[in-house]
């Protein structure tokens, strides 16, 4: 770690500000899931219309990505964290409140704007603090994501539970985003890429283009997992309808776990060694949970692939901060948005394969893509 803390990115502060700013961003994600079926009562929707309304947050996303990394450049990560984070606070009411559906489509495309802003900027300025700090911090920065996701689930389920109505118990959440930004703020880099006039759109190349594939298909397995066990349990390993999702619970822990710890197992093995380790315990899991004799020991098989995906993506995040082809700022947007595509798309390609081949074969398919991780290893991280 660097001595010199007038120079060094890296201090305390830094690192509880980056910190409060990936739990502030899974808190307020998370918030919208318990939301979902008061909004779908409230505007008498149906599953189709529903269905087009949530692509308003992955279209809001994906369109503020790229943006954002030219931001960056031009502003510095604080601004656009900060300002991000405003918009995640303003998007929350309209999303428990909106009495129609061109406001909730507003109020969900403001909302994934926000969110792919944020997600952006704050990995922009870990990557900063973590170059200077000569050990790793991106798996605990993810983390810390994760476990903003579950407090925010669980917080707004609770509230809900409780029988606040959604929108004071949306007033809640906003207020505890609010409280952690405003912790965050004054601790934040104010610069962070040197403030240069980068273009708003360059296209990936060279191994920013490879770090986004790779990206791509470790969100397309999370989102694969998320959508797609709990039917896959059910309907190929007998398990009840309300055991369905403990498959996606017992990832998600693992996933937390192995992300909190991971720091310091990137320390002991490097980032190729957990590439190529984590990659194919993933990929060990995807066989266990398909060709387990009994229908408990596919639950392992969900716990490994937790464990071993836990720390790919902050591995690659720390490789977009190291290479040198794009700036740092851009790179990180282009990977994010790229990656981003792939929970979009995941669910989808997973529905057409398992229509096409069955549900057992498809998740054999998305092993073998995950298995591209460790074989590129090499060429992506040290």
């Amino acid at each position: 770690m660097s001595t010199d803390h007038a120079a060094s990115n890296d201090r305390p502060a830094t690192r509880l500000a980056t910190r409060l700013c990936f739990l502030a961003a899974g808190f307020a994600m998370a918030c919208w899931a318990p939301l979902v079926p008061y909004a779908k009562a409230r505007l008498g929707l149906d599953e189709a219309s529903l269905g087009l309304l949530l692509l308003c947050l992955g279209i809001g996303s994906v369109t503020s990505m790229p943006l954002t990394g030219a931001l960056v450049g031009r502003l510095g990560s604080r601004v656009v964290i900060l300002a991000a984070g405003a918009g995640l606070c303003a998007a929350l009411p309209g999303l428990a409140l909106a009495g129609s559906m061109p406001v909730q489509a507003l109020s969900l495309l403001l909302f994934g704007a926000s969110l792919g802003a944020i997600d952006v900027a704050m990995n922009v300025h870990a990557v900063a603090v973590e170059k200077d700090a000569g050990v790793p911090l991106m798996s605990g920065f993810h983390g810390l994501f994760s476990v903003g996701c579950v407090a925010g689930a669980g917080t707004m389920a609770s509230l809900l539970a409780l029988g606040l109505t959604p929108g004071a118990a949306t007033g809640i959440a906003v207020l505890a985003v609010l409280a952690a930004l405003g912790m965050a703020a004054p601790r934040l880099l104010r610069h962070t890429s040197g403030g240069e006039a980068s273009p708003l759109f360059v296209r990936p190349h060279g191994a920013v283009l490879l770090l986004g594939a790779l990206a791509f298909v470790a969100f397309l397995t999370e989102g694969a997992i998320l959508d797609w066990t709990a039917l896959f349990l059910i309907e190929t390993r007998g398990f009840a309808p309300w055991a369905g999702g403990i498959g996606f619970a017992l990832f998600s822990l693992a996933m937390t776990a192995g992300r909190l710890t991971g720091d310091r197992v990137v320390a002991a093995l490097g980032g190729r060694r957990v590439l190529l380790w984590g990659g194919l315990l993933a990929v060990a899991g995807f066989v266990v949970l398909v060709a387990a004799p009994w229908a408990i020991l596919s639950l392992l098989g969900l716990v490994l692939m937790g464990l071993g995906a836990s720390n790919l993506v902050p591995v690659l995040f720390s490789a977009a901060g190291r290479q040198q082809a794009m700036p740092v700022g851009l790179a990180v947007a282009a990977m994010t948005t790229i990656g981003y595509a792939g929970i979009l798309a995941g669910p989808a390609l997973i529905g057409f394969a398992a229509a096409a081949v069955g549900l057992p074969a498809s998740f054999v398919m998305l092993a073998g893509l995950v298995l591209c991780i460790p074989l590129a290893s090499r060429r992506v991280a040290a």
